[in-house]
């Protein structure tokens, strides 16, 4: 299972760096390959290409606000292939959150 995302918080600070940590280690757990762009204080950081989206199984979009660049997920938006959630409510349930991203790749 390879599982991208995007972490964005009103403050683009504590949340937005909690959120990407919570995916990368309940995917790290699960042996699921992950990377997760933030969007936050420090601006765009590991920042998703093309090619990474396109491979992935499943988005998960971990914002609170909008972000840049948000068109590059429409295809995987259209194919149903994207989890919008609140990043403290990933922080909260990081399982459940990968169990509803991983129901969505199937």
């Amino acid at each position: 299972m390879k599982i991208v995302g995007v972490a964005a918080c009103i403050t683009g600070v504590a949340h937005t760096y909690m959120a990407q940590e919570a995916i990368e280690q309940e995917c790290k757990k699960r042996g699921f390959d992950c990377k997760v762009e933030t969007q936050g204080g420090m601006g765009i950081e590991n920042e998703l290409e093309e090619e990474e989206i396109a491979e992935a199984d499943v988005v998960i979009m971990a914002v609170a606000i909008g972000i840049e660049g948000e068109d590059r997920f429409e295809e995987k938006q259209d194919a149903g292939r994207v989890l919008s959630i609140n990043p403290s409510e990933l922080i909260r349930d990081p399982a459940g959150t990968i169990d509803k991203a991983v129901a969505l790749a199937k």
